[in-house]
């Protein structure tokens, strides 16, 4: 049970890239969490994924011996829902579909991955713990950095920064 919440029923053990897979797999899973009940079934969605996969990495870390496996993505799939939070919040306050955002799901999935990937300022701070808490924090903290970095561009692109 621990090996298919880590890997998010097995999208881990794609290659190459499976931070990537995983992040592309938290996608429609959070539009499908958004449909069913709006922003706050999303939250509580990334709130599971994190207390489930905080577990499951404690497990497969200790079983397999490995600090940081890279079939682990479930943390990739709470980050990225952190970062689809914007876009839920906003389509929801404004009652429009969540996909005809779609500018904002692109900027949230590259945000995303490259605040993962270079891991900059807090985001390596956590990954360098070296523990299950920093397997799931850094990807947190990049979720963060890319939510606010897609209501930044959306502030921009409706003209509210300039």
């Amino acid at each position: 049970m621990t090996r298919l919440i880590a890997t998010f029923l097995y999208v881990g053990l794609l290659r190459p890239g499976p931070g990537t897979w995983g992040s592309l797999a938290a996608l429609p899973v959070g539009w499908l969490l958004h449909l069913a009940g709006g922003p706050w079934v999303l939250v509580a969605g990334i709130v599971a994924a994190f207390a489930l996969g905080l577990w499951a990495t404690r497990q497969e870390t200790a079983r397999t011996g490995v600090e940081d496996p890279g079939e682990i993505v479930i943390d990739e799939v709470a980050g990225q829902w952190i970062a689809l939070l914007p876009l839920s919040f906003g389509a929801a306050r404004v009652g429009v579909d969540i996909l005809a955002l779609w500018p904002g799901w692109i900027a949230a999935f590259v945000l995303f991955r490259l605040f993962d990937i270079y891991k900059v300022g807090p985001v390596g701070w956590a990954d360098r713990r070296g523990d299950p808490l920093g397997v799931m924090l850094d990807d947190v903290i990049a979720g963060v950095f890319a939510a606010l970095g897609v209501v930044a561009l959306a502030a921009l692109a409706h003209g509210l920064l300039i």
